[in-house]
Parts: structure tokens; C-alpha cells; sequence
């Protein structure tokens, strides 16, 4: 494949987006039908990153490593989790569950609760007695950074409250899992190592509703929350219209357990790089290669010949990446998902999403939309492919210390760099002629649409759902209109439809083309607003309503109950306009 070979203009368009699995692995003895108890469970255990990767030579032996420290090398420091108290189940995804073969009684089994409650000492072997986290650089749109570390050195920047406590074989698939408010790492910052119900919520209800939109993603296995643990954060008062946090809550604690391929980040191979260039330590170099060939093993290899020399691999590597990264950020335009925060720590290394910390939905269409407070608008919805090139670059830049002294692959390295803008363009570009029912790509009809779609203060979601009824008439689009419309700016309408429906037409099949947008459209999207009760009553014990979203956002595309429709398809009240916590949000959790 050509570089910037892909989908564009004239070009065959997929009617969905392909979501990333998980590296493939040769099947073992282990594999069944269905796993229903733990001892079984526990046989599926298979540590490639323990066994591939350098352990910090600093780490305990035991996993008490709790205070932040710096951490000078290695790939990941061994440390065990801390146990939130009498953990109660909150929700897991039956999903999930069934594509690794689990049973769903599983969820409710006292070792499996404990251990993603945090409780490590459950484990049997060949299952390990300690978990693992990371240390990673940050930069921020290619601009690195070191002031987030406490040690002002980038030393001490990592995996706060992250520490992945299982890896194993699946239906011959490799998964690590990951508790996400599992306690301190040494790279806590002086945090206490914890996640609130709110943001736990969230988060495990995203990753499933991002993979049942068809966008690559990490996704979610269990919640569990403790009503005897409550942590303090800073949050916003009952309907605050305060920009910041204006009082300080009392959070139920609570772990969920992130599920991927591998968490290996771009942030990661940036570490590694930064310490070779500057020769940190007499195996920098050395740590670089070995972390970059596991990403290969974990993530690419089924697409990169194990028999092609490293270098050439280095470069299908770079290749693949840009592939994968341009195609989940349209996606996420797609969908009208904004990260928040895509800094290249953020920034999975497998091509998927990943820290669903400040994310948010496009309601009210704004290409400035972002909806955490410490963003920026160089963060926002329509800046996103921006970010992602900054972050290829720090991917690259990486890369190219492999290849030091090999010009012919450092030019091909540095040809696939040079192509990502315009690979970048040609997967918008795509995303938006299937988004609209085109066979290829027409840069005068979407530029008067999206004028349209801000000068009428338009729903994202709803209003490309009602068009995929392929309507005649402007009236069915202004059910997804915030303020009423007239006169000039109602031919305008008129007349954009038209042409529209004149492309269609000429297209060829009408209903077919009806169905297929359909296929990429969503009916149903997150809301933040209908989320929020959600986790509320999640604090009292009621998890109903977390259910009702699993179901919701579990066939998003599809069309659902009345009751359902009537309480999930609706324009976004006035009242949850410039609302604290959940127009906006701290990333306070």
C-alpha cells in the first residue's frame, strides 16, 4: 500500500469503520467455551510485558512501592494494588464478558471482586502476586514537558493510579487488564491513588459505548465502588454556573477495570527516547528498541512480517500507526467525540482510544467544542486531527533513533511523517462523504453545511440522523434545530438540501444509501446530562439507570423502544446550557 493510498475522493467508501482488536495469540490448552470460576480464570494468565520488558532495578520485590519516587529506568515498576474496603458490583458489560469467554456469574464471584476491587492477594498461580505501572513522558502539541513531574525531571511522570494486575489469552486473543483508582504508584505525585464513582462511571459506560459505535477503543470490564472509602474532590455545586469547581464533594471511591490490547503509549516511547538522546543511562538505546519491538509483538504483529529486518519493521510500524491514528480521529469527528486532552501520554501507541478523563459529546454542533476546563481550544473538537499530528511527531521522532545511520529507511521513515497531513485530509475527507451518503467527497456542499450547521445552533447527532431519512422537506431537519429559523437562512437550507438530495439521487439507489448512513450516523449519543443521574443514584445503591444506559448505548444505531427514544432522542434542555458539571467539567476525579 501506497502512503497515501486510502479512502478519498472517487474512492471506494466502507460503510463502517474496522475496530481494532487485540493481538492475536496462539490458542493453548486453556481455551473453553466459557470460564465460570476462578481457579479457571486464573489459568489464562500469560505476562508477555513481564517477560519481554525491564523491570525497574530500583523496585521492590514485593510490589510495596507506594510514595513517589523517580524512576530512572526500566519499563514498568512491579507494585500491588491497594484494596478499596468492602467493595460492592456496580455494573460489568455482559458484552465484554462474552468475547472472553467469562461467565457473567464471574462478576459476582468473591476472588474476581476482590482481585478488580484491588485485592491482588487473591491471585494464584500462574497468575502473579504483584501488578505493574509505567512511567511515560508528556508533551503537549510537540512541545515537551517536565513540569508535571514533582521532581522537575520527567523522572517521576507516570501511571498515578493506574496498575494493570492481569494479562492473559482469551479466545486465543492476548487482553491486559488494568485498574483504574487501584491506589498509589510511584508516580502518585503525591496523590491517593483513587477514582471517584462519577468519573468510574463514566468512564465504563464510554469505552463500551465508543466500541458499539465502531470506534477503536480500550473497553470495560468491571465497576466496583466502596461506600466505606470516600475520597474528596473538587466539584461543582447543584446548578452551579460556575466555570471551575466551586466546593469540595465527598466521592464514593470506586475501581473500574480497563481492558486492551496493551496500554503502551506514544508518551512511553517518548520516555525511552528522551533518556537515549540524552545517553540517561548506558542501556537507554537499548530500552527503546526493546519497548518498541514489544509494541510490534502486542499490537502489529499480525500485520508486520517477524521475518523483515528490525529497521523495515520500524518503518511498517510508523506506516501503520499513521493508518490507524488518522482513521480513529475521524472517527471520532465522526461520532462527535472530543478527547479533551489528546497529549501524547493520552496517546495509545496501538492506534485506539484511550483515558476517557475530560472527554465529552457535541450536542449543540460547535467546532470549538470542548468540554474540559483546562482544554483550550487547541484540544477542541474540529483541533483534534492537529493534535494527532503532534503526537505522530513525537511517535517518529522516536522512531528515528532506531534508525540512526540507515538512510534509506530514515528517508521512507521520514516520507511517511511528511504524508500525515494530507492522510490526515483524505480520512476526514472520507468520513464526512459516508456521513453524508456520497460517493466521494464534495468540499463545497460540506463547507455550506457546516456554516449551516452553526449559524442554525443545530444537535450534532440528531441532525445527520434525520438526515439519513434522506428528507424532502427542511421541516423533519429542524427537529434537530436549538432556535428557530426563517427567511433567508431557511433558502439557504432549502437550497443546500437540495443539492443534496440531487447527489443522492444521481448516486443510484435511494434506500440503500438511506440504510447505510444510518450505518454511520448514531441515533442514540452520550449526553451528559442524562448521564449524570446515572452515577447520582449509582452513589445511593441504585444502579438501575446504569443498566438502562448500557442497553441504550449498546445499539446506538439501531432504533429502540418508544420509552426509550422518547427519553434518550431529545434536544438538550435550556437548563443544562453553561451548567457546571456537565456542560463543563473539571477534570476532578
Amino acid at each position: 500500500m501506497s502512503e497515501t493510498s486510502g479512502p478519498g475522493p472517487g474512492k471506494p467508501i466502507p460503510e463502517r469503520p474496522v475496530t481494532i482488536g487485540p493481538m492475536p495469540a496462539t490458542p493453548t490448552a486453556f481455551d473453553s467455551p466459557t470460564t465460570t470460576s476462578f481457579p479457571e480464570f486464573a489459568q489464562r494468565a500469560d505476562y508477555s510485558l513481564l517477560e519481554s520488558l525491564h523491570a525497574d532495578p530500583q523496585a521492590t520485590v514485593d510490589g510495596d512501592d507506594h510514595r513517589p519516587r523517580q524512576v530512572f529506568s526500566g519499563h514498568y515498576v512491579p507494585v500491588t494494588p491497594t484494596a478499596i474496603p468492602a467493595p460492592e458490583y456496580v455494573a460489568h458489560s455482559q458484552i465484554l464478558f462474552q468475547e472472553l469467554g467469562l461467565s457473567d456469574g464471574l462478576a459476582q464471584d468473591d476472588r474476581f471482586r476482590r482481585l478488580f476491587s484491588g485485592d491482588i492477594s487473591v491471585a494464584r498461580g500462574p497468575m502473579r502476586p504483584v501488578g505493574w505501572a509505567t512511567g511515560y513522558a508528556l508533551s503537549i502539541y510537540g512541545t515537551e514537558y517536565i513540569q508535571q513531574c514533582p521532581f522537575g525531571t520527567g523522572n517521576g511522570y507516570g501511571d498515578g493510579r493506574a496498575i494493570s494486575v492481569f494479562e492473559g489469552l482469551f479466545n486465543g486473543n492476548r487482553w491486559e487488564m488494568q485498574l483504574k483508582g487501584g491506589g498509589p504508584t510511584p508516580y502518585c505525585r503525591g496523590a491517593d491513588g483513587r477514582a471517584v464513582l462519577r468519573s468510574s462511571v463514566r468512564e465504563f459506560l464510554a469505552q463500551e459505548f465508543m466500541h458499539a459505535l465502531g470506534v477503536p477503543t480500550s473497553r470495560s470490564l468491571t465497576l466496583y465502588m466502596s461506600r466505606s472509602e470516600t475520597v474528596r474532590r473538587p466539584w461543582y455545586s447543584p446548578h452551579s454556573r460556575s466555570f471551575d469547581p466551586d466546593i469540595l464533594v465527598d466521592n464514593p471511591a470506586a475501581i473500574t477495570t480497563r481492558v486492551a490490547p496493551s496500554f503502551l503509549r506514544v508518551g512511553q516511547l517518548e520516555l525511552f527516547a528522551r533518556r537515549a538522546r540524552s545517553v540517561a543511562h548506558p542501556g537507554a538505546l537499548n530500552e527503546l528498541q526493546v519497548i518498541v519491538q514489544h509494541l510490534i509483538e502486542r499490537n502489529y504483529r499480525p500485520e508486520i512480517d517477524a521475518g523483515l529486518p528490525f529497521s523495515e519493521q520500524v518503518v511498517e510500524l510508523a506506516r501503520l500507526f499513521r493508518q490507524r491514528l488518522t482513521t480513529l480521529v475521524a472517527n471520532w469527528i465522526r461520532v462527535g467525540y472530543c478527547q479533551g486532552n489528546f497529549n501524547s501520554d493520552n496517546c495509545a501507541a496501538g492506534g485506539y482510544t484511550l483515558d476517557y478523563g475530560p472527554f465529552g459529546f457535541c450536542e449543540l454542533f460547535d467546532p470549538r467544542f470542548q468540554p474540559w476546563t483546562g482544554g483550550g481550544e487547541h484540544f477542541s473538537f474540529f483541533n483534534q486531527p492537529v493534535a494527532a499530528e503532534a503526537n505522530f511527531q513525537m511517535f517518529w521522532a522516536a522512531l528515528r533513533l532506531l534508525l540512526a545511520g540507515n538512510m534509506e529507511a530514515l528517508m521512507r521513515l521520514d516520507q511517511i511523517r511528511d504524508g500525515f497531513t494530507e492522510a490526515m485530509g483524505q480520512e476526514i475527507e472520507a468520513m464526512w462523504a459516508r456521513k453524508l451518503g456520497l460517493l466521494s467527497y464534495d468540499a463545497e456542499l460540506v463547507n455550506e453545511l457546516l456554516e449551516l450547521l452553526v449559524l442554525s445552533k443545530v444537535d450534532y447527532t440528531i441532525f445527520f440522523r434525520k438526515l439519513s431519512g434522506l428528507p424532502e422537506q427542511l421541516s423533519a431537519l429542524k427537529e434537530s434545530f436549538y432556535q428557530p429559523s426563517s427567511g433567508q437562512l431557511d433558502g439557504r437550507w432549502s437550497h443546500w438540501l437540495q443539492r443534496w438530495r440531487d447527489r443522492i439521487s444521481a448516486s443510484g439507489d435511494v434506500e440503500a444509501t438511506s440504510e447505510a448512513m444510518k450505518r454511520v450516523n448514531p441515533k442514540y449519543t452520550w449526553r451528559e446530562w442524562l448521564v449524570a443521574p446515572a452515577y447520582q443514584q449509582a452513589g445511593q445503591g441504585d444502579s438501575s439507570l446504569i443498566k438502562e444506559l448500557q442497553q441504550v448505548f449498546s445499539h446506538p444505531y439501531d432504533e429502540q423502544t418508544a420509552e426509550l427514544e422518547t427519553r434518550y432522542d431529545r434536544l438538550k434542555p435550556q437548563d443544562f446550557f453553561n451548567a457546571g458539571g456537565v456542560s463543563h467539567y473539571s477534570c476532578s476525579s
